[in-house]
């Protein structure tokens, strides 16, 4: 009998898609989130819900009963609003991180699984793969709080005899991104095209990303449930560069050929370049992303153009998922 496992966050996007690949492992699954971004309709059937707080001691103490391992999902994720609410940006991402781990103390927990980001790292001057030991200088608060809850994961975790593993997610994609102005450059331009209205690309739209599926997100989680090690850092992605101006051509012409995009000024924040080197989760864990974006686009565009997404209420950037 497998133990259960606790997924904060798991009403949101990545969280919830983690929540029934667990379930469907035979796994028990505990879900805490406060539905800030997170919605309850997104919870599986099959899975505890307690609608909570990571910040609350007595939320996190009720939502650890009987866990062996614990995703860390919720946060705050958002590099822009960062800039400007940075002190409520760290109160969920890293003082809420603090208080997973204090509650973890004495617990049947034995791993946790953090989701960290990109956003650790520095800027690349050149749109190649960065690898986990590429300087660690965030330019964003959100930056800064993943970072520094990343190390208190790996040092606590380490006293108190719990394995742990830090995933830096890059840009993830996929159905049930919850749509806000700031999150999912892909969820953002989809929204617009399908309201009529010409995507907003910031600075020269040459900046690169990699764009992960969830569902290779997801798989990455599921790897690092299942790995022997006792610790580690590693980045999620493809490996693959795509230009934001490629993002938008893409999408223009699935949905609507005859709008243009436009350009404005470059917002403070955000990485020129950002994409994975996987070289070091793919010989740890065996992981190779299966999703492309050619592949998957389309059902992201019809998840939000006659799918669930079509019903979604526009979300503040808050304590998401």
């Amino acid at each position: 009998m497998q133990g259960r496992a606790l997924v904060t966050g798991g009403a949101g996007f990545i969280g919830s898609h983690l929540v029934r690949a667990l379930l469907a492992q035979g796994r028990a699954v505990t879900v805490l989130d406060d539905l800030s971004m997170g919605r309850k309709e997104n919870v599986a059937d099959g899975a505890a819900f307690i609608h909570g707080d990571v910040r609350s001691q007595a939320d996190v103490r009720r939502a650890l009963e009987g866990a062996d391992i614990v995703f860390h999902e919720a946060a705050r994720v958002s590099i822009r609003s960062s800039v400007k609410e940075f002190y409520r940006d760290a109160d969920t991402n890293f003082m809420g991180t603090l208080n997973l781990l204090q509650c973890c103390a004495g617990t049947g927990v034995r791993k946790i699984v953090f989701a960290s980001s990109m956003a650790v790292y520095a800027d690349s001057e050149a749109p190649d793969p960065i690898a986990e030991d590429h300087a660690t200088e965030p330019i964003s608060p959100y930056g800064i709080a993943k970072l520094a809850a990343e190390k208190y994961c790996l040092q606590l975790a380490r006293d108190m005899g719990i394995a742990c593993h830090v995933l830096r997610y890059f840009n993830t994609y996929g159905p049930g991104q919850t749509f806000t102005p700031y999150v999912g450059v892909i969820t953002i331009f989809i929204r617009r095209l399908l309201q009529g209205e010409a995507p907003g690309i910031f600075g020269d739209g040459e900046q690169r990303r990699d764009f992960v599926h969830v569902s290779d997100i997801v798989a990455a989680n599921l790897l690092a449930m299942k790995s022997p090690l006792e610790r580690g850092v590693f980045n999620v992605g493809t490996g693959r560069a795509t230009s934001v101006n490629d993002i938008a051509a893409l999408l223009c012409g699935r949905i609507a050929p005859d709008i243009r995009p436009f350009h404005v000024a470059a917002h403070p924040g955000e990485l020129r370049n950002s994409i994975a080197d996987i070289g070091r989760i793919a010989a740890a864990m065996g992981f190779s992303p299966a999703a492309t974006l050619a592949q998957k686009i389309d059902e992201v565009i019809e998840y939000y153009r006659s799918g669930p997404g079509a019903r979604e209420r526009p979300a503040e950037a808050r304590t998401p998922a």
